[in-house]
């Protein structure tokens, strides 16, 4: 792959979302990656510079692939409902899927075939069990909105909230192997409560999870 004309790393690292940042810990040094739902291809540049991966992307918001592309990364115009059919079995060490889940119309479908095309997946969510939401919804008894889930219900492309608990039941169904997970706030500090799913599930923000073919 060219190298990415992105800028200083340092500078791409420090503005990256912290799902991305703890996302990166999780992917090994030059492994083929494809991201899925890349945005402008941040992580993509980065897994390049720090780690030497053969890193792609896919996204669905065509001014994103642009300004990607602008960049000189490897981003196509593509649809994770639709289009990871089209990728050759085992085609990549790990395909990563962070803060899209949530927002395609068949997350169970979409997790099949990321593992049909990876040995393994990397997943990051808004955790909708979070104590927050949940003290919205019972004081107010309206959809919340809180730093994480910050759109109201008519204009949020989130069409499958999920929480921390929900994800790890569809794991055992489906007979996928957890190989690490985390919990985690938006300011980028790690949850401790990495033993309890039910205890991260009420203080998490978001989700973080490392799976493999069971």
């Amino acid at each position: 792959m060219n190298a990415p004309l992105r800028g200083d790393v340092r500078h791409v690292a420090k503005n990256m979302r912290v799902d991305l940042r703890l996302i990166a810990d999780m992917i090994a040094p030059g492994a083929r990656v494809l991201d899925i739902g890349c945005g402008d291809g941040t992580l993509i540049a980065h897994l390049f510079h720090t780690k030497g991966c053969d890193a792609r992307g896919i996204e669905i918001d065509m001014a994103e692939v642009t300004r990607a592309i602008a960049f000189g990364l490897p981003v196509m115009h593509g649809d994770a409902d639709t289009d990871l059919a089209h990728y050759a079995a085992d085609a990549f060490d790990y395909v990563v899927l962070s803060r899209t889940l949530q927002a395609v119309e068949k997350p169970h479908e979409v997790l099949r075939q990321m593992l049909r095309i990876s040995a393994r997946a990397v997943i990051s969510f808004p955790n909708f069990g979070h104590w927050l939401v949940r003290w919205q919804l019972l004081a107010t008894g309206r959809m919340p909105m809180t730093p994480t889930w910050d759109k109201p219900w008519y204009a949020t492309p989130n069409i499958h909230p999920c929480t921390i608990r929900d994800f790890f039941a569809l794991c055992e169904a489906e007979g996928y192997v957890v190989e690490r997970w985390l919990a985690a706030d938006e300011a980028g500090r790690r949850s401790p409560w990495r033993r309890s799913p039910r205890l991260a599930n009420l203080f998490g923000e978001q989700g973080l999870f490392l799976l493999r073919r069971g």
